[in-house]
């Protein structure tokens, strides 16, 4: 087996499967084995399922043969963020308090990976309850572009595992911003669906109005056919949109010719890297036949210091059972963010709904007048652990930025990574949809990635 293999797409892994060219057995075996090498270093699975992962794949090799394909992830290796429930595999969201618990039924999302043909074999390392710190507990994965970078949160493990080589895609989770922070720390195409899109049954929540399911991948086509088999309707989920699934992968060549893309004139913040990647990708896209329009975004500053606190007060609900009765089982900065949840007054809480409400439609009415916006991922592009140290309300809200409004909003995004540090980290951006339009934004991120090899990048070995 060629020694990049661990580093193909999961489109051409797929293609290789129906081909007969690849067993799954091969292909689980190959990467199991480098997981087995590079994890103890890595550190990015909480929990690594050999024995299952075989079987399943020699069950789907049998189906192969016998003429059946589940669908377009049938034998394909892939791995979950360690908050989706897995039938018999501990799931403990990051939380020390959580290590004995295994599931009597897998997440929803788990469940349409199996259907659809995916071999899963392992739950991702992610921070505690999903927030912004380890356990600690729990040695954080590492970037493997360079250690001496931040791996992104809360999807940590998920970013680590996908770019090197240790799953073919993954499933992260996002509620300020961690399935974009990881996806661009580790030079991947990370997809936050439309709130609602993706079911959450099963999936253990942070803040359940807040959180996005979706694919972390290493192409936007990666990410297109991952969204058209966890999206849609679910009864366990009365949240989840009932809105007809599109198909993501017969739109992804629509390109952006004629398109109207935002261009945000009033930018606080971004970094050198980070500009340079906002305008490498507004090029790309306008050579492609976008119309660049110059736009003021709305005043987001209100809303991200308020995210902390309409966070906080909703995982005070989900963790109402343990929190505050077992606070020394808790690291101290998610202790923190739960004591601010459950300090709240009515008032404010009334507040934080008003200013929700305005953003959401202040964005709603931007979008409406273009119809895509490209933003930053992170106003500092690669920011250093050294630099992650700092940790005060208004250090994690200028973090936030460009990305906690647009859960609070719900908006799709894709993060794509398009240009590297000096130091070898990627640097990415953001393409901004309107609601439920998650094919547009596949669409160019795909259009920019045909005229880009930045999704090509690996980090060595």
């Amino acid at each position: 087996m060629a020694e990049d293999f661990h580093y193909l797409s999961l489109d051409e892994v797929a293609r290789r499967l129906k081909a007969r060219k690849l067993s799954s057995v091969e292909a689980t075996e190959a990467l199991l084995d480098r997981i087995a090498r590079l994890e103890p270093a890595l550190k990015s699975y909480a929990t690594v399922t050999p024995e299952r992962a075989l079987d399943d794949a020699k069950r789907l090799d049998a189906e192969t043969a016998a003429g059946k394909s589940r669908g377009p992830l049938h034998g394909v290796p892939i791995a979950v963020k360690d908050l989706c429930d897995t039938e018999g595999v501990p799931t403990a969201a990051g939380m020390a308090i959580r290590r004995g618990h295994v599931p009597a039924k897998d997440a929803t999302v788990v469940t349409r990976l199996k259907q659809a043909g995916a071999v899963i074999v392992g739950k991702l390392q992610m921070t505690e309850g999903a927030y912004g710190l380890h356990h600690p507990s729990v040695e954080p994965p590492i970037n493997p572009f360079n250690a001496a970078y931040w791996t992104g949160v809360s999807s940590s493990g998920s970013g680590v595992a996908t770019a090197a080589g240790l799953c073919f895609a993954s499933l992260g989770s996002d509620t300020g911003g961690s399935i974009r922070f990881p996806s661009a720390m580790n030079g991947l195409s990370g997809l936050k669906p439309t709130w609602g899109r993706v079911s959450r049954a099963g999936v253990f929540p942070l803040a359940e109005s807040l959180d996005h399911v979706g694919p972390m991948c290493r192409s936007a086509l990666d990410s297109a056919i991952v969204l058209g088999v966890i999206a849609g309707a679910d009864a366990d989920d009365p949240t989840a949109a009932p809105q007809p699934v599109p198909d993501y992968v017969g739109a992804i060549g629509a390109g952006v010719k004629g398109k109207r893309i935002g261009m945000p004139k009033n930018l606080i913040g971004a970094d050198a890297d980070c500009q340079r990647a906002l305008d490498g990708a507004s090029a790309v896209l306008q050579r492609q036949g976008a119309q660049l329009v110059e736009v003021m975004m709305p005043d987001l500053d209100e809303a991200t210091v308020q995210w902390l606190a309409q966070c906080g007060v909703e995982a005070a609900l989900a963790h109402e059972a343990t929190f505050p009765s077992r606070r020394a089982e808790y690291g101290a900065e998610f202790a923190a963010l739960l004591d601010l949840g459950r300090g709240l007054s009515g008032l404010e809480l009334s507040r934080m709904q008003r200013t929700r409400a305005r953003v959401t439609g202040e964005i709603d009415r931007l979008l409406a007048s273009i119809d895509l916006l490209l933003l930053p991922a992170m106003a500092v592009a690669a920011p250093s652990l050294a630099a992650m140290k700092a940790r005060t309300p208004q250090t994690i809200a200028s973090r936030l930025r460009y990305t906690a409004p647009l859960d609070m909003s719900g908006h799709p995004t894709l993060t794509l990574p398009g240009g590297m540090t000096a130091d070898g980290v990627p640097a990415g951006f953001q393409i901004v949809g309107r609601r439920f339009d998650e094919a547009a934004i596949l669409a160019a991120g795909h259009a920019f990635q045909q005229a880009t090899d930045w999704h090509i990048r690996r980090p060595s070995p």
